[in-house]
């Protein structure tokens, strides 16, 4: 078969009769996308001072390269134990510590553990009343939400109670 018949035939029918493949688009750069190249400006650089949650297990977290042992608070600028043994020791009390930061937050992440936990509502209905949202959530995805806001620098703070069963890396 002549090769201009070939060209007029389906890209099936031109295997099937033994030509080669014929394809209608390039597959090499034009000689301005050779010469481009990838830039990447760093607009503002990450912020020393913002707490990162790198891991937890049943005995505490890591957080920012520092173990904290047992439950604790992580703030916008410090980490601190935080006396509470299990998420019924979450009270007016315990909350506390996130009502007095100045300047305030504006959303408190609680982790509970291995499984979420329902708050008594006067709780919550206290900390909205103090401008400040509540999200309650198992730990594990406690951690998420709290690296997530503060990479979205969101003035955020967590108070965090060790989930008993799970292991990531502390």
């Amino acid at each position: 078969m002549a090769v201009a018949a070939l060209r007029l035939l389906g890209p099936a029918a031109r295997r099937a009769a033994g030509g080669a493949p014929c394809r209608g688009h390039r597959l090499t750069p034009a000689d301005d996308e050779l010469y481009q190249r990838t830039r990447v400006t760093v607009l503002e650089p990450e912020s020393s001072n913002t707490m990162f949650i790198e891991g937890y297990s049943n005995r505490g977290f890591t957080v920012s390269g520092d173990v904290v042992v047992g439950p604790c608070a992580i703030l916008p600028r410090a980490i601190l134990q935080w006396n509470v043994g299990s998420y019924r020791d979450i009270s007016h009390e315990s909350l506390s510590l996130f009502r007095l930061l100045e300047p305030q937050i504006e959303i408190l992440v609680l982790g509970t553990g291995d499984r979420v936990e329902r708050l008594h509502p006067a709780i919550l209905k206290q900390m909205r009343e103090c401008g400040i949202a509540v999200e309650v959530q198992d730990t594990p995805n406690a951690c998420a939400t709290f690296n997530f806001l503060t990479s979205e620098k969101r003035m955020a703070a967590a108070g965090l109670i060790p989930p008993r069963g799970t292991y990531t890396g502390v």
